[in-house]
């Protein structure tokens, strides 16, 4: 039980810092050159504001284990739109000149589990709620 609430909270930090990153990484480019780039691929370009500071702000909240269950679920509807808009027609492993969905499908499955499993017992979430317990 103590190894399994480890490894969930260990996924959940190291998602949370790669999803941080690409809030970052969208806030340095300038979301608005990332909304250009977005309504370039043909996907509404309002969406990468959404995008970053859900990146930014969940990032955070899944490092703490804070509100794990509502964040990933945010993140899901995000990577499903983000494989369905922009991904799906590169492939699962990009055209060579941009990466598939790979990457975005690993995000989601690990969403998904959050969302299910809840954030382990090292958490935020698990110290104010009472949430959170180690998946079995």
């Amino acid at each position: 039980m103590v190894k399994t609430s480890w490894v969930a909270t260990l996924m959940r930090v190291v998602l949370g810092i790669l999803l941080l990153a690409h809030g970052i990484s969208k806030f340095q480019m300038g979301l608005g050159n990332v909304a250009a780039w977005f309504a370039s691929a043909g996907t509404p370009g309002f969406l990468a504001y959404i995008a970053g500071w859900l990146e930014l702000i969940g990032g955070i909240l899944l490092i703490l284990g804070l509100f794990t269950r509502y964040v990933s679920m945010l993140f899901t509807v995000m990577l499903l739109g983000a494989i369905v808009m922009m991904k799906l027609p590169l492939g699962l492993l990009g055209n060579g000149q941009m990466a598939g969905y790979e990457l975005d499908l690993a995000y989601l499955m690990l969403t998904i589990y959050f969302i299910f499993a809840g954030p382990g017992s090292f958490s935020i979430d698990k110290v104010l709620f009472g949430k959170g317990k180690a998946a079995a």
